[in-house]
C-alpha cells in the first residue's frame, strides 16, 4: 500500500468537478433535444461521479489492486443483475398491455 495520498488541493479539485458535473445532471434534463439521449447521458456522468468519489475520498486509489478487483467485481455483478431487471420488468409490462 502506498502512504503517499493526494494533496488537499487535489480533493478541492476532485470536489469541484463533482459539483460541476452535479450542475451538468441538473441542467441535462431542461434541455429539450437532449430528450432522447438524457438517460444515458446521466448514466455517464453518475458514473464518473461514482468513479471520483471511490477513488479519492474512498482512497481506493491508493489501495493495492487485488483489492480494486474485490470491489469492482461485485459492483459489475450488481449492475448487469440490475440491467437484468429492468429488462425483465420491461419486458413483462409490455406482455401486459
Amino acid at each position: 500500500m502506498s502512504d503517499e495520498h493526494s494533496s488537499v488541493a487535489t480533493y478541492v479539485r476532485v470536489a469541484l468537478i463533482l459539483t460541476a458535473v452535479t450542475a451538468l445532471e441538473v441542467g441535462v434534463i431542461y434541455i429539450r433535444f437532449l430528450t432522447p439521449i438524457v438517460v444515458p447521458l446521466l448514466l455517464v456522468m453518475a458514473t464518473a461521479k461514482f468513479v471520483l468519489v471511490v477513488m479519492f475520498f474512498m482512497h481506493l486509489r491508493y489501495d493495492p489492486r487485488s483489492l480494486t478487483a474485490v470491489f469492482v467485481g461485485p459492483l459489475i455483478m450488481a449492475t448487469l443483475l440490475g440491467l437484468a431487471l429492468i429488462a425483465l420488468v420491461g419486458t413483462l409490462l409490455a406482455l401486459h398491455h
